[in-house]
């Protein structure tokens, strides 16, 4: 009997342990679980509506894709000043498209197709994009007037996405010529008319002859520039290598004459000793008489270091001559009305020694269509002549010439910029007076104090006024910044990034977040790829913040938890303790 009284209270003491740890162990876990529900779920309170991937990508698909690479803001990007109005065809496919000798290519029948024809022009584009569908008539009517000419092919670039990487396409259309397999792009006119003219060229002879004063007289009064040959014979080496270099030129027509009445009216010296070259254009500097060897290289550097004027006016017509010329490198004259006719003829001499190295530009400031939103792009405000030098797209580097802008002080400073001698100027908004609100305010020149705080971690908004992305993320971010406010080894920040720079800001579009943790400033920072809510962003600063740090919650809501809590425990003892005697009943009676 007393054998079977203490094997009955070891069962009852073993099950109450038992019971008191699980119900221990499964309340801790619970309480573990309910603080980081809690605190998800109060991040998720009130959560304002937002795309939850909402990433600025260049090859996104859809319309949008097409509106946010409008909101690149880049430069050279300004929807390249052609004038058109494409973006009002997205969507809209249009009539049918009569493309019966347009060639569909993939990747099973790309490099066939190529080697079997020597000429070939190939669109990469996208179904969605509204450009290509404007293209689509006119590049359908050159490809069947150039039937036996040169092939045109299309290939859809969102379904052969490995010809696409191979090709470097990073926007649609995107257009390549192949001769005998050796692609070039195309940069020309998006017409019928401009396409079959460009490919005729690049097929042909590439030289016309001319052999008579009233057809040199016509050429002479209708071309802007030229280049003509004075020949022994319109027929022979000297000719194929002067046709061969016309083929690398596309805004340049080539002629040849073996005439000395028509070489004289070309301000060529008919006595000279042949074959001469000589270029002609309507400018400042009317005439470049060409030294070198007769050959088709030396020809087509010749031409390439003389075709643009001493210095290009900005316009529409000629943003395209800047940004695709091979010469990245630009000197720019940024000048009022009023003012241009004192300068441009000093930065015109300056450019008489960088032919071929420096484009020189003269950008009209008070000139609302393009002059003042180039000015804008670059910092330049008010009317005060000034000359920047900038190092194109890649890298977007700017400097400013300090002094007076007189002869020798350009060369100098075209000189120093050729030998990377300068310091990079970045534009930069007026630090805040007061910047203690709950989002931190950075601008150019509070950048260092700010983001690159080694004792900091940084979270960093890029992002544009205008841009429709970052006025939906603002109140997410505002709210997460509210949120981390009393946490101060973190900051949450932005910056206007149309109007403030700075070399470790680099932004992809709009917006951008950087993420730079602390004691970490001098490595690159880390994109934020995250979905764009205040829990996705609170994850990933938890994830990747170097300081730990812990969510404040406010006093009104943990007053709250309290009251539950307490509720929570005493329904929770009470049902333990009925638990806890029905299970001491149910061994009893079992025994």
């Amino acid at each position: 009997m007393a054998t079977r009284s203490l094997l009955i209270l070891s069962i009852t003491a073993l099950l109450l342990s038992t019971f008191i740890s699980s119900t221990y162990s499964s309340t801790e876990s619970t309480n573990k679980i309910d603080d980081a529900d809690e605190d998800l779920n109060f991040l998720i309170q009130q959560e304002p509506d937002s795309p939850s991937n909402d990433h600025h990508h260049h090859h996104s698909s859809g319309e949008d894709a097409e509106l946010e690479e409008d909101e690149g803001g880049e430069f050279g990007s300004l929807d390249d000043f052609d004038g058109s109005d494409d973006a009002d065809h997205e969507g809209d496919s249009g009539p049918a498209v009569d493309e019966k000798d347009v060639v569909v290519l993939k990747e099973g029948n790309f490099s066939d197709f190529v080697e079997r024809n020597q000429f070939v022009m190939v669109e990469f584009y996208a179904p969605w994009c509204g450009h290509c569908q404007a293209l689509a008539p006119e590049y359908a009517a050159a490809a069947t007037e150039l039937k036996g000419v040169a092939a045109l092919a299309k290939i859809d670039a969102t379904e052969e996405n490995d010809l696409a990487q191979k090709f470097d396409v990073q926007g649609f259309p995107t257009v390549y010529f192949f001769i005998d397999g050796v692609h070039k792009a195309y940069n020309g006119l998006r017409t019928k008319e401009g396409i079959v003219t460009w490919v005729k060229k690049k097929t042909g002879p590439g030289t016309s002859n001319v052999t008579t004063i009233a057809d040199a007289e016509r050429i002479l009064n209708s071309e802007e520039k030229l280049v003509v040959g004075f020949l022994d014979s319109l027929v022979g080496p000297e000719s194929d290598e002067l046709s061969a270099a016309s083929r690398l030129e596309d805004d340049v027509n080539f002629y040849q004459t073996s005439s000395p009445d028509v070489a004289k009216l070309f301000h060529l010296d008919p006595k000279a000793k042949r074959p001469a070259l000589v270029m002609l254009k309507k400018e400042a500097e009317k005439l470049n008489h060409f030294d070198g060897q007769f050959i088709k290289s030396a020809i087509a550097e010749f031409v390439f270091g003389n075709k643009l004027p001493l210095v290009t006016p900005f316009t529409r017509e000629s943003a395209s001559l800047i940004f695709e010329n091979p010469i990245k490198k630009q000197l720019i004259l940024f000048a009022t009305s009023n003012n241009s006719e004192k300068f441009i003829p000093v930065f015109e001499e300056a450019a008489k020694h960088f032919k071929g190295k420096l484009i020189f530009v003269f950008v009209e400031m008070d000139n609302e269509d393009f002059g003042r939103p180039v000015s804008d792009y670059f910092g330049v405000s008010g009317d005060h002549t000034r000359v920047l030098a900038y190092t194109g797209n890649d890298d977007a580097k700017k400097f400013v010439l300090d002094g007076e802008l007189v002869l020798d002080n350009i060369k100098a400073f075209g000189n120093d910029f050729l030998e990377d001698k300068l310091k990079p100027f970045f534009k930069s908004d007026p630090i805040p007076e007061t910047n203690d609100g709950d989002v931190k305010i950075v601008v150019g020149n509070n950048f260092d104090d700010i983001v690159l705080d080694e004792s900091k971690d940084v979270l960093l908004e890029i992002y544009a006024p205008w841009c429709g992305h970052c006025q939906t993320l603002e109140p997410i971010y505002n709210k997460l910044a509210k949120h981390l406010g009393g946490i101060d080894s973190l900051v949450i920040a932005k910056m206007d990034g149309t109007t403030n720079e700075h070399p470790r800001a680099k932004a992809d579009g709009f917006p951008t977040l950087l993420f730079f943790p602390a004691g970490n400033k001098s490595f690159d920072p880390i994109t934020v790829e995250a979905d764009r809510t205040v829990v996705a962003f609170y994850k990933f600063l938890k994830k990747n913040a170097s300081i730990p740090f812990k969510l404040q919650r406010p006093a009104s809501l943990k007053s709250e938890d309290t009251d539950a809590t307490t509720t929570s425990h005493d329904s929770s003892a009470a049902s333990a303790t009925k638990s806890h005697e029905s299970s001491a009943t149910n061994a009893k009676d079992e025994l």
